[in-house]
């Protein structure tokens, strides 16, 4: 079984910065990462995508946060990131990540636990 975990979430200002980090481990099986992303989901909103980055490092973003966040990942640590400037009230809300994970030529997603992000002044 795989676990994500997740960390960097914080009460911040608007215009401040944040890094979250998004960590997996945990099979005893060998196990290769194809897909990443973050995804927040706001008080009284469904879930939304906020960034995905294929294994080959291509980026997409949805569009409230293109020129503000960046997503990126270390394969050799099995890790993603998403660094977020010019941070607004709106982005208030809980991130989580999500990874689509090959075990034993199966294709499973799996998704962190969740790190609060509030921006507020």
């Amino acid at each position: 079984q795989v676990q994500l975990v997740e960390s960097g979430g914080a009460l911040v200002q608007p215009g401040g910065s944040l890094t979250l980090s998004c960590a997996a481990s945990g099979s005893r099986f060998r196990f290769r990462i194809n897909g990443m992303g973050w995804y927040r989901q706001a008080p009284g909103k469904e879930r939304e995508l906020v960034a995905d980055i294929t294994r080959g490092g291509i980026t997409h973003y949805a569009d409230s946060v293109k020129g503000r966040f960046a997503i990126s990942r270390d394969n050799a640590k099995n890790t993603e990131y998403l660094q977020m400037n010019s941070l607004k009230l709106e982005d208030t809300a809980v991130y989580y990540c999500k990874m689509q994970i090959r075990i034993l030529s199966r294709d499973y997603d799996y998704w962190g636990q969740g790190t609060q992000v509030t921006v507020s002044s």
